[in-house]
């Protein structure tokens, strides 16, 4: 009975929780009864040599792709199979491993474009500048906060597509903000960056997560680096998790060691 309780405590807690998960594609099994605990405020992060559904995974919970079979719970709330946009206006944001803003808007604008409930997008409301004005300051400064947050506001109103590929990482990350997300996966966050700045970029997600309460669940490949910022780690390979736990436990585990050497 108390191991049962730990179980539901453990499912209450989570900000993110998937239960026997599959999908395929044709006859290739990509989620063959995927489970996965995602716990509030934290940095979870799911590992696998290439093919082993992660990717797949992040789009079935962010409702990309729908599953044949099991459920998605955000907070308490079944989720599953709900399309993308009523997933982002529930709070989780989803990151791809290549960044796509807006390339000729600037990175300022970019930031408002993200943000969501503006009255000034109404047609009825519009025209009446009164009714939408106070909005986009709230939205201008709030924008301009995130920014400085995200030591990118030097560059507000330089175009996107001048930015370093870490610099359109952290952008990311700041439209998600603007978003008002709460939960945000990012595909391989540190993919294509310089080492100082992918360092940079995980300990922006820790201070975000310790200063905004914010949980994210990320794929990652550079685990030199990411595995000195992760609190929880799980390991997929063939469409199953072969391996959860904390990061020195999960990267030791002879199952995890095989999965790559044979992937």
């Amino acid at each position: 009975m108390e191991e049962g309780q730990r179980r539901v405590s453990k499912a209450e807690d989570s900000q993110l929780l998937v239960k026997g998960i599959k999908k395929s594609f044709g006859g290739v099994k990509a989620l063959d009864g995927v489970d996965l605990t995602v716990p509030k405020e934290k940095l979870t992060m799911i590992i696998g040599p290439n093919g082993s559904g992660k990717t797949t995974l992040l789009n079935v919970i962010s409702g990309f792709l729908k599953p044949e079979e099991g459920r998605v719970f955000y907070r308490n709330n079944d989720i599953t199979g709900l399309p993308p946009h009523i997933v982002n206006k529930l709070g989780i944001v989803r990151t791809f491993q290549i960044p796509n803003p807006f390339t000729n808007l600037t990175v300022l604008e970019n930031m408002l474009v993200s943000s969501r409930l503006n009255p000034g997008e109404s047609f009825s409301r519009a025209p009446i500048r009164r009714a939408w004005l106070k909005f986009e300051k709230r939205d201008y400064e709030k924008a301009l906060t995130i920014l400085k947050d995200l030591r990118l506001d030097h560059l507000a109103h330089e175009r996107a597509n001048a930015l370093s590929g870490g610099q359109m990482k952290l952008l990311e990350i700041g439209r998600a903000l603007m978003n008002d997300a709460d939960t945000i996966l990012m595909d391989e966050p540190a993919a294509g960056v310089n080492p100082t700045l992918a360092h940079n970029i995980f300990t922006k997600i820790k201070q975000l997560i310790r200063e905004r309460g914010l949980t994210f669940l990320i794929i990652e490949h550079r685990l030199d680096i990411a595995l000195q910022y992760v609190d929880y780690v799980y390991a997929m390979a063939r469409g199953r998790v072969i391996s959860h736990g904390k990061p020195e436990e999960v990267v030791n585990d002879p199952l995890v060691v095989e999965s790559y050497l044979s992937g």
